[in-house]
């Protein structure tokens, strides 16, 4: 099946099985992550050029640890914007307040370059961050009856929407940081944003209705509020809600749930740690030391972080309808199956990049010895693979766990979970400078697999709990 062709069906295929808000969420999260994600691309990068090149001078450790802190503290916020929404504002107004703050962020990263703005930027975006993303995932998942079969489908969906974002984020930004300097770049992802905040304000009363509008505290959406197919708009925008008593005490199943969760949050830091390496230490491997040389033209950097999400393009429209297929089957993996496996693929990933180090000699500080382009893109393979078979898997079971009043701020601890992943994975990137990249590599290869083995072995005892919601 050709690529195009690939495409089409994937589209025709979802457009008869999923509500159109779903598509309206799948941009808004897409423009945003391009915003995220072209930033993302940079910053190591600005922060360790120098002061002649545009950048801020800083040393690799430093950079690599500023990185850690500034990706920990973005989702470190989540858990305060879930739980604002979820008892005050509403996740339609959290999600408004995010983008623009976000907005707000970026265009301080473009006005000076100078620390006064660099952290005020950075500021911006931890906060604003903290009210849009754990609010976006909480509506996908309201557009389904808690027992819909199409969760997860839908959830690999709006995925891919993140990824097409930060596809095309770095090579816009990473262009015009090249051509103009990188404040330009930052500009480029600001108005990502601005285009993403449009989308969602300007269409949301059309393809939302009243969902997610009000805390969820003060509603409780009936179980039978959104049908199949093609009443699935019109139920929408009416959201039929029930009063619900905030102060009724969590059932024990419902606490079971949560330790679930839990139990997940916990096994996704130690993914997140080595899956955020493609920002810090997988960059600053490829910018040093892989031969970006192909038949003349030096490949940017910044566009090696394209690399991920055009797999995650490519592969997740398939795998959503392979999960779905054998879902119709009764062959579908369970959640903690699917989650070992992509910590197992993870560490493989980290095998190949062992395999670069060891091309290359070593941990040697000569950069003229280049490991071949080969291995960073098939890391990347395997990196994608493991995303796909945990992140959106992690965002559906969620969804299905969560008490509804409690929604938000679970979806934050969710969130929270790569707090802690990318404070480990900026001191452990720090580290290369020390250790030597093949050390770090080849430590996070063998801690995820033995990982996902470990996660595999809790499998009885993670569906028991989650009573039948898994």
């Amino acid at each position: 099946m050709t690529e195009s062709n690939s495409s089409f069906s994937f589209f025709y295929f979802t457009q008869m099985t999923h509500p159109k808000g779903l598509y309206l969420l799948f941009a808004t999260e897409m423009w945003e992550r391009f915003s995220y994600y072209g930033m993302r691309a940079l910053l190591v990068l600005y922060l360790t050029q120098s002061l002649i090149d545009g950048g801020l001078g800083f040393s690799d450790q430093n950079a690599s640890l500023l990185y850690g802190i500034f990706t920990g503290l973005v989702y470190f916020t989540p858990l305060i914007g879930g739980w604002l929404a979820d008892n005050y504002l509403g996740q339609r107004r959290a999600i408004s307040i995010g983008a623009i703050t976000m907005m707000c962020g970026q265009f301080c990263l473009f006005y000076e370059a100078s620390l006064t703005f660099l952290y005020l930027g950075l500021t911006l975006l931890i906060i604003g961050n903290g009210f849009f993303k754990p609010n976006i995932s909480v509506i996908v998942g309201n557009l389904y009856k808690p027992n819909d079969v199409r969760k997860d489908s839908a959830y690999t969906i709006f995925y891919m929407g993140i990824n097409l974002g930060a596809l095309f984020a770095p090579l816009l930004t990473g262009y015009f940081s090249l051509k103009y300097g990188y404040r330009y770049g930052f500009l480029i992802a600001a108005i990502g944003m601005l285009l993403g905040w449009l989308i969602f304000e300007l269409l949301g009363n059309h393809y939302l209705g009243n969902l997610c509008k009000m805390p969820q505290k003060k509603q409780i959406t009936t179980e039978d509020n959104i049908p199949l197919a093609q009443e699935d708009n019109d139920r929408i925008k009416a959201n039929p809600q029930t009063i619900s008593n905030d102060n009724t005490p969590l059932t024990q199943e419902e606490k079971d749930r949560i330790k679930v969760i839990l139990v997940f949050v916990i096994f996704s830091i130690f993914f997140f740690a080595g899956f955020e390496q493609a920002g810090s230490s997988m960059t600053l491997y490829t910018n040093k030391y892989i031969d970006r040389n192909i038949n003349g033209f030096i490949v940017p950097t910044e566009w090696f972080q394209s690399i991920n999400p055009v797999f995650i393009v490519l592969i997740a429209p398939l795998l959503s309808i392979f999960w779905k297929y054998l879902s119709k089957k009764k062959k579908d993996p369970d959640v903690p199956t699917k989650m070992s496996l992509g910590m197992i693929l993870l560490g493989i990933g980290f095998l190949i990049l062992v395999g670069a180090v060891m091309q290359r000699g070593g941990d040697i500080e000569d950069e003229t010895i280049k490991a071949n382009i080969l291995f960073m893109i098939f890391a990347y393979l395997f990196h994608t693979l493991g995303e796909l078979c945990l992140s959106p898997i992690g965002l559906s079971m969620v969804s299905k766990l969560s008490p509804v009043k409690l929604a938000s701020l679970m979806m934050g601890c969710w969130l929270l979970s790569s707090f802690f992943a990318n404070t480990i994975g900026g001191l452990l990137a720090s580290y290369t400078t020390t250790l030597g990249a093949g050390v770090i590599f080849k430590f996070i290869a063998i801690f995820s697999i033995a990982m996902g083995v470990l996660l595999f072995s809790l499998r009885k005892w993670l569906l028991k709990n989650s009573h039948g919601k898994l």
